[in-house]
C-alpha cells in the first residue's frame, strides 16, 4: 500500500448562501479571523503528510491561485517596512504544499469535479479529498485520521460526524457496523435523506479517502441520481460492487462553515484562541450576555 501524499479541494462552487459577498470573491477565501477557509483545510491535510494539494476550480476563483502563490510585490514592500513577522507569514503560505489547479468547467456535481482531477492521480493511487466547508478544531488533523483507518483496511474512508437528527436531511448519511474507536464498516450510504428514512445520524463531513475503485466508477459515470455525477452515487455502486467502504468519526469539533450562522460560530470559536484578540473577544462575548 502505498503512501497517500495528494489531496484534491473541489472549490468550484458558486457559494450562494454567502452572496452578496461571494459574487466577486471565493466563498473558501473568506475569512475566518485572520486566515481564509482554504488555508486552514490545507494545513489539515499538510499536517497529515500531504504534499500536494489538487485545486479543482472554476470561474471567478482566480484569488485561490493568488493566495497560495509567491508574492514578490508584497514581500518585497514588507522588508522595506522591516515588518519581518509578517513576510514568515506570507511565505509559510506558498510553502506549505506544492500546489496545482484544475478547471471545472461545468459544475456537473462533486464526483465530476474529482474526476477533473483523475489525469493527476496515478491508476494504482489512492487520495485524499477534502470539501471547502470541512474546517476542524481537532487536536490530531481530521485528515490524519481517515488515512490512517485506510492505512489499516484499504479500502475509500468516509470521514463522519454526529449531528441532531432534525439536521440528517441536510447531508449524507450512513448505516454501517459499529467496529469500535469511531470506525465503521459502512453499509449503506444516503445522500440527503428524508428524516423518517435517515438510517443514522451520522453524517458525512467532506473528508474522504477514497481509492482507485472509486476513481474507475467516477470516470464511467454519465449521471447519477440527482442528475449530476455524484460521489454519493460512486460510494452505492461500490457497496453493490461487494466491495467495503468505512467510515471514521472524528475526533475533535467540525466547524462546519456551508452557511452563516456556522460561519459566525467558527469565527467566534477561533477567535477565542487567537493570542491577539481572544482576551477581548470573551469580554465582547461577555458584554453582549448582559443586553
Amino acid at each position: 500500500m502505498s503512501k497517500i501524499n495528494k489531496a484534491i479541494f473541489p472549490v468550484a462552487g458558486f457559494g450562494t448562501r454567502f452572496l452578496p459577498a461571494t459574487k466577486a470573491m471565493p466563498k473558501e477565501m473568506m475569512p475566518v479571523v485572520d486566515k481564509p477557509a482554504i488555508q486552514y483545510l490545507v494545513e489539515q491535510a499538510v499536517k497529515a503528510g500531504i504534499e500536494e494539494i489538487i485545486f479543482v476550480t472554476g470561474r471567478g476563483k482566480r484569488s485561490i491561485e493568488d493566495h497560495f502563490d509567491y508574492s514578490f510585490e508584497l514581500e518585497k514592500t514588507l522588508v522595506e517596512k522591516n515588518k519581518l513577522d509578517l513576510v514568515k507569514k506570507v511565505q509559510e503560505i506558498s510553502n506549505l504544499a506544492k500546489f496545482s489547479y484544475v478547471r471545472q468547467p461545468i459544475p456537473l456535481g462533486d464526483g465530476h469535479a474529482v474526476n477533473c482531477a483523475a489525469h493527476l492521480v496515478g491508476e494504482d493511487e489512492a487520495i485524499v479529498v477534502v470539501f471547502g466547508d470541512s474546517l476542524y478544531d481537532a487536536e490530531v488533523s481530521p485528515v490524519k485520521q481517515v488515512i490512517e483507518v485506510y492505512e489499516k483496511y484499504g479500502d475509500s474512508v468516509i470521514g463522519l460526524a454526529e449531528v441532531e437528527h432534525h439536521l440528517v436531511s441536510q447531508f449524507g448519511v450512513i448505516d454501517g457496523l459499529d467496529l469500535g474507536n469511531g470506525v465503521y464498516e459502512i453499509k449503506k450510504f444516503v445522500e440527503k435523506p428524508a428524516l423518517s428514512e435517515a438510517p443514522s445520524n451520522l453524517v458525512q463531513v467532506g473528508i474522504n479517502v477514497i481509492t482507485p475503485d472509486i476513481m474507475k466508477i467516477l470516470a464511467r459515470m454519465k449521471t447519477g441520481k440527482s442528475g449530476e455525477i455524484r460521489l454519493a452515487d460512486a460510494y452505492d455502486e461500490l457497496l453493490k460492487s461487494g466491495k467495503a467502504l468505512y467510515g471514521k468519526k472524528l475526533d475533535g469539533e467540525w466547524l462546519d462553515t456551508g452557511n452563516k450562522f456556522n460561519y459566525i460560530k467558527a469565527t467566534l470559536k477561533l477567535g477565542l484562541k487567537d493570542k491577539e484578540i481572544g482576551e477581548d473577544l470573551k469580554k465582547l462575548i461577555k458584554e453582549l450576555g448582559k443586553n
